[in-house]
């Protein structure tokens, strides 16, 4: 076995440095297609002649197909490869995205988010797969850089979003991921490689083991309380992401370009809590990171809806909207933590319940938005406080079964 000269490395870091991007580009189709068109919202509505709350549900029919291609599709990744699912994948969302410029009816819209969602989750549900081949023992490394394009591509979309509607309308907004996904399905068709394959037998059992860790998961009490924490938080935090288009654009009156500023103030309050969380964490440990922040966004949550329903200026709403998003990360990110420890010959299988719990909160939140709906941010506050109500019950919960067990 000859060792690698300098060439030859410079040539695999390069590689990996490419492959890296072209992933990190197929994760963003997510956040990009969730988050550009949130400052759209009333304008289709409008256009559509649709109830605001029925453009609302458009985010959590979006989710909900999501999160079924994220259950169908990662079995069938193992079964079929990697890079068909990919492609095939981008295909469809390039496609669902041309069809959404020529939507003309609510009902249209709606179908069409679905399909473009579905096959998204189709190509994003790769990834993890191939960084693991690609980083083996130093998976987690590469699996940071999905994390930080994550929180990047929900920073940038909604900017996008207001800039295009600047310019131009909201149809404008499909014609821009419809050529980001032509061109991406191209560089995925030229580079993204297909990693080591397995044959028939190893697949079969694939597929039982994945069944089979699903139940696991589910059948271990004592992690009941942390994914029903999950549950919560992600209900709260979708609720803020379906309502906060209507709250600040159409409630307060803000301009697009205004909603894309306090919507990039709350996501970069995100960044900052994963960095707070990344600094005292091993001091701490998670429970207590957890209860920290279950304490702290009740109290905030508490506030915002009163300062709703005596209906004071938006400064309050800002000002208070994002140390409870804060809040909520950091209770979501350590309860992931948690439930993984747990779980670690079923790691992957975990991450599968809490991604796709996260998805149906999301396809939720929409349809009870429009059942509360008052013209007022009453509503999406209240249920706010609500899931982090949950949160405080499901942590006062397994405090209870600790003791017992004690």
């Amino acid at each position: 076995m000859h060792p690698s000269t300098p060439d030859q490395s410079t040539a695999n870091r390069s590689t990996s440095v490419g492959l890296i991007i072209l992933l990190a580009a197929t994760i963003a189709i997510t956040p990009l297609a969730i988050d550009m068109y949130l400052p759209a919202m009333p304008s289709i509505a409008q256009d559509l002649q649709a109830h605001i709350g029925t453009v609302q549900q458009s985010l959590s029919i979006f989710l909900a197909a999501y999160g079924a291609g994220m259950l169908l599709f990662g079995p069938l990744a193992d079964k079929f490869g990697r890079r068909p699912l990919a492609l095939f994948g981008i295909s469809g969302f390039a496609t669902a995205s041309f069809l959404l410029v020529w939507a003309n009816s609510i009902e249209w819209f709606l179908i069409m988010r679905a399909l473009q969602a579905f096959c998204g989750a189709a190509a994003t549900v790769v990834v993890p797969g191939i960084i693991r081949h690609l980083y083996k023992e130093h998976t987690a490394k590469g699996m940071s850089y999905m994390s930080l394009i994550m929180m990047l591509a929900p920073l940038l979309a909604p900017s996008i979003g207001s800039g295009i509607l600047y310019f131009s309308e909201w149809h404008s907004i499909f014609w821009v991921l419809f050529a980001y996904s032509i061109i991406l399905l191209f560089f995925i068709w030229k580079y993204l490689p297909e990693p080591t394959t397995v044959n028939v037998g190893e697949n079969s059992r694939a597929s039982i083991s994945f069944f089979s860790g699903y139940k696991t998961v589910f059948a271990e009490r004592s992690v009941r309380p942390l994914i029903f924490t999950i549950v919560f938080s992600s209900f709260s935090f979708f609720c803020y992401l379906t309502a906060i288009p209507f709250v600040y654009i159409q409630y307060f009156g803000v301009s697009e370009q205004v909603f894309s500023l306090l919507f990039a103030i709350n996501i970069s309050t995100l960044m900052l809590s994963n960095f707070i969380n990344s600094r005292f964490v091993s001091r701490c440990g998670s429970p207590y990171m957890v209860r920290t922040a279950m304490f702290t966004g009740i109290v905030l949550a508490a506030l915002l809806c009163t300062v709703n329903i005596l209906k004071l200026d938006m400064v309050f709403t800002v000002i208070l909207l994002a140390p409870l998003l804060g809040c909520l990360t950091m209770i979501s990110t350590n309860t992931d933590a948690m439930i993984l420890m747990k779980f670690p010959d079923h790691s992957g299988t975990a991450s599968a319940v809490t991604g796709t719990l996260r998805y149906a909160c999301g396809a939720v939140a929409g349809p009870v938005l429009a059942l509360t709906y008052t013209g007022t941010p009453v509503p999406f506050a209240a249920l706010m406080f609500a899931g982090v109500t949950g949160i405080t019950i499901c942590q006062l919960w397994m405090r209870t079964k600790s003791t017992k067990a004690n």
